[in-house]
């Protein structure tokens, strides 16, 4: 084989690879159905990535941890002019991108809001801004409090916001939530279920046990699919075990969320589970027609980063 044939060969391999490793599929990762744990009316199994797969996703962390080790901060765009409400600024003081998922909430501002997209936010040293959905309907105020992060919603609003981007059904997806529970709140906020006593009891419940669960566990996971009742409730799988781990707690919140307010007890046979899952991790092709009904795929460079399906 001469020189110009073998450089062929590497520069082939070399695009199979980056090409496999940038995928999510049973080619990359596994479902640990044997490593599955219960409490009350939430199942959660652990997806694990195979040998090679799963590396660091060099200089990117979470919003979640962005905020807290003080590398980034929220704030509103502008004014109280009403053309600022589907927007923040995000300002990265640090040299790491900040990824940002859907779903995530930010308590505070001149209402609570909720992320409208999966994106990565570069360190370019200027303020950028995200699309986001508003969670308290009743409130839109002059003067603007401090954001505080406030994890994932629950997957019945995620689901809302993922496949219809829609305002007004957010809003009334949180009332009937609200209203299910009987929380009275002013403002009609999303968040308000966090100041009702058996509310918070039932989710630090489910979060503890699962919470301990990861922390017991061996550090090679890299997604979860959750189950309650008969039905699958939602799967994330990310791209790398470091941003899963990053994603980790605050997803949980969400999921843990929903099994409080829509749970029931556990029914779904494997076998089920594992159709499911065939549907989103079988191929590349059947995993684009399963998402493009039941969830989304986020990538950047060619490299999946996020999978979310429901």
């Amino acid at each position: 084989m001469n020189s110009t044939s073998k450089y062929l060969l590497t520069l082939a391999l070399l695009f199979t690879c980056f090409s496999v490793c940038a995928q999510i599929t049973y080619e990359t990762v596994y479902v640990d159905y044997d490593s599955a744990w219960q409490y009350k009316n939430l199942k959660v199994i652990p997806i694990r990535p195979k040998k090679g797969f799963g590396g660091p996703l060099s200089g990117i962390v979470s919003l979640s941890q962005a905020i807290a080790q003080g590398l980034a901060t929220v704030s509103e765009r502008g004014t109280a002019s009403t053309e600022n409400v589907h927007y923040l600024r995000i300002s990265n003081h640090s040299d790491k991108s900040v990824f940002i998922s859907s779903g995530e909430l930010m308590a505070g501002g001149r209402q609570d809001r909720m992320m409208a997209k999966d994106t990565i936010l570069a360190p370019t040293g200027k303020d950028q801004y995200v699309p986001v959905m508003c969670v308290e309907e009743g409130r839109w105020s002059d003067k603007e409090k401090k954001f505080v992060y406030s994890n994932y919603a629950n997957n019945h609003l995620r689901k809302v916001l993922d496949q219809n981007k829609n305002q007004v059904l957010i809003w009334k997806e949180v009332g009937t939530q609200l209203g299910n529970r009987e929380i009275k709140n002013k403002t009609l906020a999303y968040l308000s279920r966090n100041f009702d006593k058996k509310v918070v009891l039932a989710n630090d419940e489910y979060f503890h046990f699962f919470q301990n669960k990861f922390r017991q566990a061996d550090s090679t996971i890299i997604g979860f699919v959750c189950i309650s009742g008969d039905r699958v409730i939602g799967c994330d799988i990310f791209g790398s075990i470091d941003l899963f781990y990053g994603q980790l707690e605050p997803l949980l919140k969400g999921y843990t969320d929903e099994a409080v307010f829509f749970g029931g007890p556990v029914t779904m046979p494997e076998k089920e589970i594992k159709e499911y899952m065939d549907k989103l991790l079988s191929s590349e092709k059947s995993q684009e027609e399963f998402v493009k009904y039941n969830g989304k795929i986020f990538r950047q460079d060619g490299r999946i980063i996020h999978i979310n399906t429901f």
